[in-house]
């Protein structure tokens, strides 16, 4: 089995809630393992309620099944768990280019559309559970952060 072929197909296959970044970039796809049943891939979800992981999935198989990978099996591992310190440094640039600041562990969010740390976190609450509503106080601009955990 070609992992470096699955491994780029994986790539193209979009988060649901932020189609900019792949499964991949975010760390949700953990690896691809191989054992007496075959490949499969391993994914973890951002965290164990999170409402997208029956879409991830299912865009996972769907992809896999599209390209002639019907017999690579998906297993989800909730252990260890998730961070975002999985994220790689492509899902960093592309949540930025997006206008969602991407989880840093400094105390201000860099505003990524002027790029100002004169910020404001103005709700621990953004368009999704794992992001917080942030404003920028230089360009006034509200912006969603990704939360770290």
């Amino acid at each position: 089995m070609d992992k470096a072929a699955l491994l780029e197909l994986l790539a193209g296959v979009p988060d649901p809630e932020i189609p900019v970044v792949s499964v991949l970039d975010l760390g949700i796809v953990r690896g691809l393992e191989e054992d007496a049943e075959g490949m499969k891939v391993i994914i973890t979800p951002t965290y164990s309620g999170c409402p997208a992981t029956v879409a991830i999935e299912e865009a996972v198989r769907a992809a896999l099944d599209a390209n002639g990978f019907r017999e690579v099996r998906i297993e989800n591992r909730l252990v260890p768990p998730w961070s975002t310190d999985m994220i790689s440094e492509e899902g960093h640039a592309k949540l930025k280019a997006y206008g969602i600041a991407p989880p840093s562990r400094a105390e201000t969010a860099e505003c990524p559309r002027c790029g100002s740390t004169n910020t404001k976190e103005i709700s621990r609450f953004g368009s999704t559970p794992c992001k917080a509503q942030w404003q920028c106080k230089d360009c006034l601009e509200p912006f969603d952060r990704f939360k770290c955990h």
